[in-house]
């Protein structure tokens, strides 16, 4: 079987064609950064109006490249939640009305489903169960999956998710949009012994995570250490840089081994557009090795969103005989342990 995915959930356009037996047949990816650097964040209406003017182009630049027609697919997949309803509504629209022009059954998908079973793209992909840490600028989350559907949340943000702290903090740095993979640049020069901040939620029991006030500690440094034009020493931002990030980073392996050990459990999944971040991956490949397991993740070009992994999980779906008529729904906000198992 042969799907096109569909992903328009935020500020990145992704296509991607999959087949149950080559794989990823072709893929390709727009990125909204430019049209949202001046404003130092995603603004809705700007993301929407970009999906529109690029996501039929790029499904006409996947066709091609897979050298295929809409004939040679057995269905469409589009993100339908959660995220910026807008966006959202684009590709479920474009999704929904393609499948109907080509006589193919249309596949909603989760969001963060595809994100979770993004790894299933590499050649060592986990078997279930295991521990999955979905982390991105709009979720942070811990989830026992026992199956594609089978799943149970842990653990999850009460505030910022991770990403978004990462984001925050970059821009108290003075660093442009997206901060995140800045800051962690910049981190890489810090000393780890100046600045010490709190790991948030760890001296208590539970698997929730929670950054604002790890955010607000960053905005105090930051205070504390500036004069009327700011922090204007590089060294000093690097040291808040690194302060901060180790101090989420260990923040999300103190969870995550709590987690694997309340399951029993040896196999960890890291994915979403945090699980690049080489730190995590090196913290929690530690973690790993010292409970005797192993951690699992998509290459770096697929933790961030993608058509890939919206297709993949959409021919999960669409071999269970998950599909939608035509009437079509966004979801801004969708409970991930709501789906339906497999």
């Amino acid at each position: 079987m042969r799907i096109l995915g569909i992903e328009t959930s935020c500020d990145e356009t992704g296509i991607a064609i999959y087949d149950d037996e080559q794989g990823i047949m072709a893929h390709r990816l727009y990125s909204q950064i430019a049209v949202h650097a001046d404003y130092g964040g995603v603004v809705p209406e700007l993301a929407s109006r970009d999906h529109i003017r690029k996501t039929i182009p790029l499904i006409k630049e996947v066709l091609a490249d897979a050298n295929l027609t809409p004939q040679d697919l057995d269905g469409v997949a589009y993100t339908a939640g959660p995220g910026l309803v807008g966006a959202l509504l684009v590709g479920c629209s474009i999704g929904r009305s393609l499948a109907y022009g080509w006589g193919l059954p249309a596949v909603p998908v989760h969001h963060m489903e595809g994100h979770l079973l993004a790894p299933m793209l590499e050649d060592n992909a986990p078997e279930f169960p295991f521990i999955a840490l979905l982390v991105s600028g709009g979720h942070t989350m811990l989830v026992r999956v026992d199956g594609i559907g089978h799943y149970q949340l842990l653990g999850e943000s009460v505030d910022d998710a991770a990403g978004e702290a990462f984001d925050k903090t970059a821009k108290l740095l003075g660093l442009d949009y997206p901060g995140g993979p800045a800051l962690s640049k910049m981190a890489e020069g810090g000393d780890p012994k100046r600045f010490k901040f709190p790991r948030p939620m760890t001296n208590k029991p539970g698997l929730d995570f929670s950054f604002s006030g790890l955010k607000t500690f960053a905005a105090n440094t930051v205070r504390s250490e500036a004069d009327e034009q700011g922090v204007n020493s590089e060294q000093t931002k690097a040291d808040i840089a690194y302060a901060f990030q180790d101090a989420v980073i260990d923040t999300l392996a103190i969870k995550c081994r709590r987690a694997l050990q309340q399951c029993n459990l040896k196999r960890l999944v890291i994915a979403g557009g945090v699980s690049a971040n080489t730190a995590l991956r090196e913290k929690l490949a530690e973690v790993m090795n010292k409970l005797g397991g192993e951690v699992f993740y998509p290459r770096p070009e697929f933790c961030t969103d993608n058509g890939a992994m919206i297709a993949y999980a959409g021919l999960q779906r669409l071999k269970g005989e998950t599909h939608t008529d035509l009437t079509f729904k966004a979801h801004p906000r969708w409970p991930l342990d709501s789906l339906p198992a497999l």
